[in-house]
């Protein structure tokens, strides 16, 4: 995410929370669709490299507005500003540990 200039790069620790469908959220906003996009394909590149698992599931390709990559432990949300901040993910998991990650300049 960070290599493709993703912006508010947040991590939501899911692993205390009731019923929760994963045990981490890795979410971010990219400018554009282009940007979007490309935070996907990079995250895909670097999970394959790093561990050889491809996604269990995806969608979000048509629109690009929000992505999601789900690694069935990890799920990766990668979207468009307007999007994310209408879906509030963060706010909506509010028992979630969240850490964001800070983007050196």
């Amino acid at each position: 995410m960070l290599e493709k200039k993703a912006n508010d790069i947040a991590v939501l620790d899911l692993r205390e929370v009731k019923n929760a469908i994963a045990d981490f959220f890795v979410i971010c906003s990219g400018n554009s669709a282009n940007q979007v996009d490309a935070i996907t394909d990079s995250i895909e590149e670097e999970v394959f490299k790093g561990s050889s698992q491809n996604p269990w599931h995806k969608e979000g390709f048509i629109n690009k507005e929000w992505i999601l990559l789900d690694y069935m432990d990890v799920v990766c949300h990668v979207f468009q500003k307007e999007k994310r901040k209408f879906y509030d993910l963060e706010e909506f998991w509010g028992d979630a540990k969240i850490q964001h990650i800070a983007i050196s300049q």
